[in-house]
């Protein structure tokens, strides 16, 4: 999900590229879009961008001002997918859902992607009121907003879903959180008021022990100790900075160095559990004491080394079809006692072929050729005892009575 840095990004993306571009025309818009259509046209205006925390503000200004329309403002909202690219207009990316086209031949636009259509724009240029200062440019404001209003009944919550929090958090999101906390060792299921009034407690201390201490020395001394608020701004500052090295706007499914850059986040290795607001923070370690109950820790499996070769797989074994019985047995044992079973047969075979040959009965075919006798009478029983007998068995009361 674009977070902070990547909202920067795109802005400085769209300054350097589309910085001397002329775009003509009017806007176009998908009918799928989340946003309104732009009641701007001009035939000849430039785009500019800022942003601040997860927000995205363009400006639409007609390079002559008397002439053309006046500046239209634009303030978007990334969701889980959006991004800016610019393209041949011939050669639409799909899901571009907004479209600015330049003037000259061929054109290109300007489009803003939104594979997911989480993301959307409003006309405009006021940033959402219930936003905080952002963590990057507002920095100063930033810091004492949080810790201005720790009575504030959201501090009573986790760390880690407080820092998703927009209103002091305004730019933080899941895979930042994750980074920060891991590097602070701080639990994530951490009461948010009891971690940020020890950063409130540290600062005055500091204040009091050497009031003399220069503005360069404090710098210093924070990047050496940095806490959870500095944090919130300088591991931005770092994905901002490394720009094209970790995330480059020109190619967004490019991730692999910002795969490698990422400490804690979908690491191998690492723990992870869903908050209360359904979205997975990461960690390492004790997850704290306001760990949602009925949840186990699932980590991440670890990627296997290089260098260890994996084990050849066995050769599946051949389907055969049933062998007899006789010929399994004589499978299983060793071919000695295979030759000697087979002559013992032979043998067998040829006394029983002697034994028919003489007229004498074979060994165990008499029992089948008996002769059969007459059963000795018996007394007749009356039809009312056979009945007796009969339903008694049944019932199965007892043996019917002697005659």
């Amino acid at each position: 999900m674009p977070e902070c840095p990547e909202l920067h990004l795109a802005g400085r993306f769209i300054n350097g590229a589309c910085g001397a571009l002329v775009f003509a025309g009017g806007v176009e818009r998908s009918a799928v879009g989340r946003g309104p259509e732009v009641p701007f046209r001009s035939e000849a205006y430039g785009i500019s961008a800022v942003a601040r925390g997860k927000e995205l503000r363009l400006t639409l200004s007609a390079l002559d001002p008397a002439a053309g329309p006046p500046a239209q403002d634009l303030v978007f909202r990334f969701g889980m997918s959006g991004s800016f690219r610019l393209c041949l207009a011939a050669e639409l990316p799909r899901h571009a859902h907004l479209r600015f086209l330049t003037r000259e031949s061929p054109p290109r636009a300007l489009c803003f992607v939104d594979p997911r259509r989480f993301g959307s724009w409003r006309l405009g240029d006021a940033w959402q009121p219930e936003r905080g200062p952002c963590v990057v440019s507002e920095y100063q404001a930033f810091r004492e907003n949080v810790l201005k209003n720790l009575e504030d009944r959201a501090f009573d919550k986790p760390i880690c879903e407080v820092l998703l929090n927009q209103k002091y958090f305004n730019g933080i999101g899941n895979y930042l959180r994750a980074e920060i906390l891991y590097r602070l060792k701080i639990p994530p299921f951490e009461k948010a008021r009891t971690v940020l009034e020890a950063l409130k407690e540290q600062e005055q201390e500091r204040r009091k022990k050497d009031p003399s201490l220069t503005l360069s020395k404090k710098v210093k001394l924070r990047q050496e100790n940095p806490d959870l608020l500095e944090l919130c701004h300088s591991v931005p500052m770092e994905v901002i900075m490394a720009e094209k090295q970790l995330l480059d706007p020109e190619h967004p499914d490019n991730y692999s160095n910002f795969k490698n850059w990422l400490q804690c986040y979908l690491v191998p290795g690492m723990s992870s559990l869903r908050d209360r607001s359904g979205r997975t923070i990461w960690f390492q370690g004790e997850p704290g004491p306001m760990a949602p109950k009925g949840q186990r820790p699932r980590k991440a499996p670890r990627k296997k080394s290089p260098e260890l070769k994996a084990e050849p797989e066995a050769p599946s074994p051949k389907v055969t079809p049933r062998a007899p019985k006789q010929r399994r047995r004589a499978a299983a044992k060793p071919p000695k006692e295979v030759k000697e079973e087979k002559e013992e047969q032979e043998e067998k075979e040829v006394k029983e072929e002697q034994e028919e040959q003489a007229g004498r009965p074979r060994k165990g075919r008499a029992r089948g050729r008996r002769t059969v006798s007459a059963a000795p009478a018996s007394p007749e029983v009356p039809q009312s005892i056979r009945r007796s007998r009969r339903a008694s068995a049944r019932r199965g009361t007892g043996a019917a009575p002697a005659v």
